[in-house]
């Protein structure tokens, strides 16, 4: 299982930032994904989560209206759209895999080393 973000960088608050994960070693269209971060200093907080269809996406309330998650099921790649950035959005981006059941995830423990945000004020 290879999992590798990219897009990350430093922007002003209110800029935008698109994050994406290119997977391999696994039938990414069979997994819900997700993407957790972990800010400095902070254990890892889940952002957002999307199952196999793309249909059905769940959000942490601290970036609901800001973030949208979305998968190219044909190109193995997950998808972060972050809008409106925050100082407080500053973290390292990780995509995940696991499941997701309504609003809950369950992380198999499958991470990539991540892409990092910085948001100045």
């Amino acid at each position: 299982v290879q999992l590798v973000e990219s897009g990350g960088g430093m922007v002003q608050s209110g800029g935008s930032l698109r994050l994406s994960c290119a997977t391999s070693g696994f039938t990414f269209s069979k997994y819900d994904m997700s993407w957790v971060r972990q800010a400095p200093g902070k254990g890892p907080e889940w952002v957002s989560a999307i199952n196999t269809h793309g249909n059905i996406t769940a959000y942490t309330n601290s970036v609901l209206g800001r973030f949208t998650i979305s998968r190219d099921n044909d190109k193995s790649t997950l998808f972060l759209q972050m809008n409106s950035l925050k100082p407080e959005d500053t973290a390292l981006y990780h995509c995940t895999r696991g499941s997701l059941a309504g609003s809950t995830w369950s992380d198999e423990g499958h991470w990539g080393r991540g892409t990092q945000v910085i948001v100045s004020s």
